[in-house]
């Protein structure tokens, strides 16, 4: 089992500069990730995952920097390339893209993509294209949804043959989806602190991830486990006879002020 914090970046997490404090005391206190959610429209405001994530990058020298979930059809496969490229070389390799199809409320304001089957699409054919981009190998593709015609990007990211994935999501064709990548990240407490995943659901839906993995390579299967706050005293115990590899702690405003997600932080992971 692995720790990480998982930053919800609306209001004062919106800035990356108390994103960066709280990744170099989760770096000092013995945490192994930062996940940061994408999104655009919230009342709270939103940050940018890619800029926290660089000046996280650049402030720490050991945690793995994961997007959770960054929907791949808002952005176009060769310059989503050309970012986790960059942010994966100047982390030292430490990128993991969390990536999903999106929700509505992140692209019917803008009318795009605004159907989830399309989404759907576009998310799968991204991804295989994606992963050609990040090879570093030339790469020709003429999709429903995407074209490149004999293109290479370069440099490569350090991590090869390519930056982990991912995969976002519960419905069967998510899970579907994670048995054919690296990973699956799944939020399992609301923002109230209420269960919204309990193990036992987890270990069905981890099961239905393996039964459909048709892959050599293993799968970190990544998920949420239960948060613990600074007033109880949940535990991730039950998380890995779920099937979890993972326990992200979540950090947002609601849960207190900065210096108290700062003190439970430096706290450190409740192994």
């Amino acid at each position: 089992m692995q720790f990480g914090i998982e930053v919800v970046p609306f209001g004062e997490y919106s800035d990356p500069r108390p994103v960066v404090e709280l990744a170099q005391a989760a770096e000092d206190a013995g945490w192994d990730a930062l996940w940061i959610w994408d999104h655009v429209v919230f009342p709270y405001g939103a940050g940018d995952p890619w800029i926290t994530l660089a000046a996280v990058a650049a402030s720490t020298q050991r945690i793995k920097l994961v997007t959770g979930v960054a929907p791949l059809p808002r952005y176009q496969p060769y310059l989503l390339a050309r970012t986790l490229t960059a942010l994966d070389r100047l982390s030292g390799g430490r990128v993991v893209f969390g990536t999903g199809a999106g929700a509505d409320f992140d692209f019917v304001p803008f009318a795009v993509a605004t159907d989830a089957k399309v989404r759907a699409a576009m998310l799968d054919e991204g991804l295989n294209l994606l992963a050609q981009l990040l090879s570093g190998a030339e790469t020709t593709h003429h999709g429903a949804h995407y074209t490149a015609d004999a293109v290479r990007i370069a440099p490569s990211p350090l991590q090869q043959p390519r930056i982990p994935v991912w995969i976002g999501g519960a419905s069967p064709a998510a899970l579907r989806r994670a048995a054919h990548w690296d990973g699956w990240i799944i939020g399992v407490f609301d923002e109230k602190q209420n269960v919204t995943t309990p193990p036992e659901q987890i270990a069905q839906q981890v099961d239905y991830i393996r039964r459909h993995r048709h892959v050599d390579a293993p799968s970190t299967w990544p998920s949420t486990a239960p948060r613990r706050t600074p007033t109880t005293t949940s535990s991730p115990a039950s998380s890995p006879e779920a099937g979890a590899t993972w326990w992200f702690e979540g950090i947002f405003g609601s849960r207190g002020d900065h210096a108290a997600m700062l003190r439970r932080i430096h706290a450190g992971p409740p192994k």
